[in-house]
């Protein structure tokens, strides 16, 4: 079923828009929270929470990116119950993956930083559409679905080595993209 019949059914709160996102998207959706929290239990309440957040929300949204909009809700749900679970000690993941973008990115402190935030957001969009395709699909990976270098190598069928030296490339190639563009560091 295409995006756009699958919202429709959402909008005339028909219960059968959720089944259809569960079959064209919930292995998807499963092994992104997955990548994140590392429990096949977890990452299935998190994407159970994501069909309620869809349905909760569509309408009033009606997003143009079905996927990437119910990614965004199940990234967010699982991050947010790996801080739960993690309270005391941070998922070493989560931390190799924020060390890794702290020097582009800075991280918003108080509310004038949202502005800011969706600003830098926008920004690493319209970089990430310079890259050649490999580059933007690899960073993506890393940074978006949280997969492993390895993993990653796998999937692109090159050496741990290559993804390591075009991660640290492209990371410093959006840090000057965004002095560039006027966002301090």
């Amino acid at each position: 079923m295409e995006n756009s019949e699958i919202i429709k059914l959402y909008w005339a709160r028909n219960e059968q828009a959720v089944e259809e996102t569960k079959k064209k998207y919930g292995i998807w959706l499963t092994g992104l929270a997955i990548n994140i929290v590392k429990s096949h239990e977890d990452a299935e309440e998190c994407v159970n929470d994501t069909y309620l957040a869809a349905w909760n929300s569509i309408p009033p949204n009606k997003p143009n990116y079905l996927f990437a909009y119910l990614a965004r809700i199940t990234r967010n749900f699982s991050y947010n119950l790996l801080n739960y679970h993690k309270a005391d000690k941070r998922n070493a993941l989560v931390v190799e993956l924020s060390q890794e973008l702290e020097n582009c990115i800075t991280s918003p402190r108080d509310e004038t930083c949202v502005y800011e935030s969706r600003e830098i957001a926008k920004t690493i969009s319209d970089f990430l559409r310079t890259l050649p395709k490999e580059q933007c699909a690899v960073f993506m990976r890393r940074y978006w679905y949280s997969d492993s270098i390895a993993l990653i190598s796998n999937q692109f069928n090159m050496s741990e080595s290559k993804v390591k030296s075009m991660l640290f490339r492209i990371r410093n190639k959006l840090k000057n993209y965004l002095k560039k563009e006027g966002i301090s560091l």
